[in-house]
């Protein structure tokens, strides 16, 4: 059942036509994830689904009642706002929601600032508020974007539980294949729906395009015969001649499928000498916290290393010590005399908006060195999707993931062989960020990235370091999946004694079974009796004290501190009913086929 319609939507920016006649309906568990290259209205789709923008024509329905709740790709926070005034409408019947969203995710302090807090962290607080709505519809712009892997984690589990429909922008492939049940690719004005998630997409788009090229080379075939017979001069009396002149028109006309355009990275390495980036006993502190502690390390020629760490421990800190933006407090970072370093910052950075785009690429060099030769700053743009009619406007008119590809443009520019990403995941779309693994994959010189892009990582890392927090790394040979198998690996020891002692109790049970050879006789034991006979109770019990639970956290909602612990009590009760409810069908389950043993 739909339960919200776009029909025949067309918007237009300036000249640039973002949609045209697009048509569109979300269904009630629908997980959707949108996806297309930066620029072609992704973030405008959702605007116009939220109620926020209008289009040019077309119209959207809503099923009558239905609650939308909206988290922007770039949340405005007012100045001075704390983490309560902001999040909190004060209203005991919703603020306690969104407190206990908030300790979830990880924040516990309600006075702190918005301005104080990391990127990371100010997400999440926008995360709390828009989660707490209690909405039918969650529209997500970029919800995957300052999240470690932890937080990815719970918001994955979140959103598959999550009962109403899902419409978001996210550049997190890995995500999408866990979250999603079908795509939407904006390209060129159109929208192509997918009932899949990001891999079955990948294939489903390669049949499309596919079957776009058979049909091509068909009418092209037949334009071909068309044509000929036009050649030879038919006479155009007939009811049968003139039909066929009309199709040969038709033909001519049709549209050919349009390919979609792909950034063109390229830029010339600088020559790399003997010595690297060397870091020897390096520490760097914040006041009383430790964001690095002693580490020595040399980074090879051609090698991909990643970092990888919660929100907060300093990875950003150690791109900036790498490209000598910050000084260590202790130990040294030596760079080789030959060593130039291009450095894609997480934070946005400050352009000009009245600055023509041209003007930027110019301002850095008139003429760009690559593989091919030099080319024009113009001829570059063109490389990276900048029309012509878009190099000669003003900068404010693109969009926040145009800016970054602009961005990334002025790094390439200059010749480099140490290239330090910080989270560039979240600033560039997926059909770039697989054109940029590509290129990293043949870069010649050293790759260093933060990401918590996992897709991103596994096909282009060949070495991890995971910050502890604490400001010590560790080391992980491979890409995130390598990573993720070895952390496993590690952590096995300590439950290894436990899955051993389970398994010996398992086996002496096993010994003391007899006449094993033969059916057994289904029956209760004693104490399966006894659980059957007062389960029921038990779960009685568990649902009252949950209930009595919610009443204490409304009577305490602003009282953080013991909202915090009636959350924790609150999760241990469910986790303890969801248990019982699974033992209860079980036993449910023994007693019939006991009573069916019985009749037999």
């Amino acid at each position: 059942m739909n339960i919200l319609n776009m029909e025949h939507i067309s918007k237009l920016y300036g000249d640039k036509q973002i949609f045209e006649d697009v048509s569109f309906g979300l269904q009630e568990g629908d997980k959707v994830g949108i996806i297309g290259i930066n620029g072609t209205g992704k973030s405008t789709l959702l605007k116009i689904a939220a109620g926020l923008e209008e289009a040019d024509s077309g119209q959207v329905t809503c099923q009558n009642g239905l609650r939308i709740s909206y988290l922007p790709q770039d949340p405005e926070f007012p100045r001075e706002a704390t983490v309560a005034s902001y999040a909190l409408d004060g209203v005991q019947e919703t603020d306690w929601k969104v407190q206990s969203m908030l300790n979830q995710l990880g924040i516990s302090r309600l006075d702190a600032r918005l301005d104080e807090l990391s990127g990371g962290q100010k997400r999440r607080v926008a995360m709390a508020k828009a989660f707490s709505a209690e909405a039918d519809v969650l529209l997500l712009d970029e919800p995957t974007n300052h999240m470690d892997e932890a937080m990815l984690d719970w918001l994955e589990q979140y959103l598959r539980a999550f009962k109403g429909a899902v419409l978001m922008v996210t550049h997190d492939r890995y995500f999408l294949d866990q979250v999603s049940n079908k795509i939407l690719e904006i390209s060129h004005g159109s929208v192509y729906e997918y009932e899949a998630n990001y891999s079955g997409f990948l294939e489903r788009k390669a049949e499309r395009e596919e079957m776009e090229l058979a049909s091509q080379r068909k009418r092209q075939s037949i334009l071909r015969m068309e044509l000929e017979w036009a050649k030879r001069g038919c006479r155009a009396r007939s009811t049968k001649q003139k039909a066929r002149l009309q199709r040969l028109e038709e033909l001519k006309n049709t549209a050919a499928p349009v390919k979609d355009q792909a950034v063109e990275l390229d830029s010339v390495h600088a020559r790399m000498g003997k010595k690297t980036l060397e870091l020897s006993h390096v520490s760097k502190r914040y006041g009383e916290k430790k964001i690095l502690e002693d580490f020595s390390y040399i980074f090879l020629k051609n090698q991909t290393v990643g970092f990888i760490g919660p929100n907060g421990c300093g990875k950003s800190t150690l791109m900036k010590l790498l490209a000598g933006i910050l000084e260590p407090d202790e130990g040294t970072i030596e760079k080789g005399e030959t060593i130039r370093i291009g450095y894609f910052a997480q934070e946005e950075q400050t352009i000009d908006g009245s600055q023509r785009v041209i003007d930027y690429v110019k301002d850095i060099a008139e003429y760009i060195p690559t593989s091919e030769g030099r080319i024009s700053a113009s001829q570059m743009l063109e490389r990276f999707l900048f029309t012509t009619d878009m190099q000669y406007s003003p900068v404010e008119k693109l969009s926040g993931g145009e800016k970054r590809r602009l961005y990334l443009l002025g790094i390439l520019s200059s010749p480099i062989n140490v290239l330090i990403l910080d989270e560039i995941g979240n600033a560039l779309d997926i059909p770039t960020m697989t054109i940029l693994e590509d290129f990293l994959n043949s870069f010649a010189g050293i790759v260093i990235t933060v990401s918590h892009d996992r897709y991103f990582l596994d096909n282009v890392a060949d070495r991890i370091f995971e910050f502890d927090g604490q400001g010590h790394l560790r080391q992980y040979e491979g890409g995130y999946s390598d990573y993720m198998e070895a952390k496993k690996k590690l952590e096995a020891p300590a439950k290894s004694s436990l899955t051993d002692s389970k398994q010996t109790a398992a086996k002496q049970d096993a010994s003391k079974t007899w006449k094993q050879n033969r059916p057994a006789k289904l029956k209760f034991t004693y104490k399966e009796q006894r659980e059957y006979e007062t389960i029921d109770s038990e779960i009685e019990a568990l649902e009252a004290k949950l209930e009595k639970l919610e009443e204490e956290m409304l009577a305490n909602a602003t009282n953080s501190a013991k909202l915090s612990e009636l959350t924790g009590e609150k999760e241990k009760a469910e986790q303890e009913l969801e248990e019982k409810m699974d033992r209860w069908v079980y036993l449910n389950d023994l007693a019939e086929k006991i009573e069916q043993q019985a009749k037999q």
